[in-house]
C-alpha cells in the first residue's frame, strides 16, 4: 500500500444523508492490506504498528479509518489504542475506485432549482448516483455536472469534485447544492460541518410510530460484519454521534409518513435511525423494508404491498427543504422540492386503503 491509498482513501464529500466527514466516496470497501502478526509479535497499540508498516501514512488517517471500521483485526473492529498480538489478521479496507477517477462529462438533464454565480439547488430524481464510484462510472451527477458547467465556461477540473459539496443516497430523490466555485464550495462544506444547514427529508415508514413526535440518538457507522451497510449503536462504542429528529405527518395503521430533519448526517443515518427504532423505510431493501413488516395475512394485503412496491421500486425517502447562509450575500436561502410522483401515489394508495379499513371497521361496530 503506498501513500495514495492512505491519503486518498476518505474524501471530504459530505456524507449521503448530509454532514461532512470522511467518507468513502465510492460505495464497497476494497481489501487493501492484510498482515498477520509473527508469533514473536510484542505488544503494540495497532496505529503505530500500521504507521510502520505503510510507507507515509499519518497516524490520524489511521485512527480515523480504525474509528470508521476500515481497518479489522481477527474480522472486528478496534479502537486506535488495541494492542495487536501475535498471530493477529489486520485487514485494511479503502473505498476509492482503483480504476481512473477521470469524469466524463455527460449530456443529461439537471432538474435545477437555482441557480446563481456561487451555486445551484438540484432536485435530483431517485436512481440517479451521485458520483462515479464501483460499477457508476457514467449517468451520475457528477458527470451531468461537468457537462454543464463546462458549457457555461467554468474550468471543473480546478473545481473539486466538480462542485460537491454534500451527497444524497442514490434511491433518495431532492435537493442538493452545488457549489460554482472554490470558495463557495469552501463556505458551503463549513456550515455542513458544523451542523448549521437545515435539511428536512420525507419518509413512508414502516409501522405505527408510537410517539407523535421524538429524537433518535445512536451512533451510526460500518456494520461490524456487513461492510457494505451501515448500523446503529446506542452505547457509542462504535461509529460517530448521529441525531434525527421526527415528526408524524400521518397515520395509516400500517405504515407512517414521518417528517425527518437532521441535527447530523451520517451515511444512511435515517435508513439506520429508522430501522434501530423498528420502523424501516418502506421498500428499503438495505434495511430490512422490502417485505411485509406489519400488517395482516390476508393475500389481498400481499398484493396490495407488491402493487405499492412496483409503483416505488426504491426506498421512501425524499430530501424536501435545504436551507443555508448564502456563501457571498451572508442571507439565509431556503428551497422547497415537491414529493416525486412514485412517492405521492403510493400515499394515496395507502390513504383509500386505511380509509377502507376504517370504513369497514366503523360498519361492522355499527352493525
Amino acid at each position: 500500500m503506498n501513500t495514495a491509498d492512505i491519503d486518498n482513501e476518505w474524501d471530504y464529500t459530505a456524507d449521503e444523508d448530509g454532514d461532512i466527514e470522511e467518507a468513502g466516496p465510492s460505495g464497497a470497501p476494497v481489501e487493501r492490506l492484510r498482515i498477520v502478526t509473527d508469533r514473536r509479535q510484542e505488544p503494540l497499540r495497532i496505529d503505530k504498528f500500521l504507521m510502520n508498516r505503510i510507507e507515509h501514512a499519518t497516524r490520524n488517517k489511521i485512527q480515523q479509518a480504525l474509528e470508521q471500521g476500515f481497518i479489522l483485526v481477527n474480522g472486528e473492529i478496534v479502537k486506535p489504542n488495541y494492542k495487536i498480538r501475535p498471530g493477529d489478521e489486520i485487514v485494511v479496507f479503502e473505498t476509492r475506485n482503483p480504476e481512473s477517477t477521470e469524469v466524463i462529462p455527460e449530456d443529461i438533464p439537471l432538474n435545477i432549482v437555482h441557480e446563481d454565480e456561487d451555486l445551484m439547488i438540484i432536485n435530483k430524481p431517485a436512481g440517479m448516483v451521485v458520483h462515479p464510484g464501483n460499477g457508476n462510472y457514467t449517468g451520475t451527477l457528477v458527470n451531468a455536472l461537468a457537462f454543464y458547467l463546462n458549457k457555461e465556461n467554468i474550468d471543473t477540473t480546478a473545481l473539486p469534485r466538480v462542485g460537491l459539496v454534500h451527497r444524497i443516497d442514490k434511491n433518495t430523490s431532492g435537493l442538493i447544492v452545488i457549489g460554482k466555485t472554490e470558495q463557495a464550495m469552501t463556505k458551503l462544506a463549513a456550515q455542513f460541518k458544523k451542523h448549521t444547514v437545515h435539511r428536512r427529508y420525507i419518509a413512508l415508514v414502516w409501522g405505527d410510530v408510537q410517539d407523535d413526535e421524538g429524537t433518535i440518538i445512536a451512533h451510526v457507522g460500518r456494520h461490524q460484519r456487513q461492510r457494505k451497510i451501515m448500523d446503529a449503536y446506542p452505547d457509542g462504542e462504535h461509529g460517530k454521534e448521529a441525531i434525527t429528529h421526527y415528526k408524524v405527518l400521518e397515520r395509516f395503521n400500517y405504515v407512517t409518513l414521518v417528517e425527518l430533519r437532521l441535527e447530523t448526517g451520517r451515511t444512511h443515518q435515517i435508513r439506520v435511525h429508522m430501522k434501530h427504532i423498528g420502523h424501516p423505510l418502506f421498500n428499503d431493501s438495505t434495511y430490512g423494508g422490502d417485505r411485509i413488516v406489519k400488517g395482516t395475512v390476508f393475500t389481498k394485503y400481499k398484493q396490495f404491498v407488491d402493487n405499492c412496491f412496483k409503483l416505488l421500486p426504491r426506498h421512501a425517502l425524499h430530501a424536501k427543504e435545504l436551507g443555508f447562509i448564502h456563501p457571498s450575500t451572508g442571507q439565509k436561502i431556503q428551497f422547497d422540492s415537491d414529493l416525486p410522483e412514485d412517492m405521492t401515489g403510493v400515499i394515496e394508495k395507502w390513504r383509500t386503503y386505511t380509509s377502507g379499513m376504517n370504513r369497514q371497521l366503523k360498519e361492522r361496530m355499527e352493525g
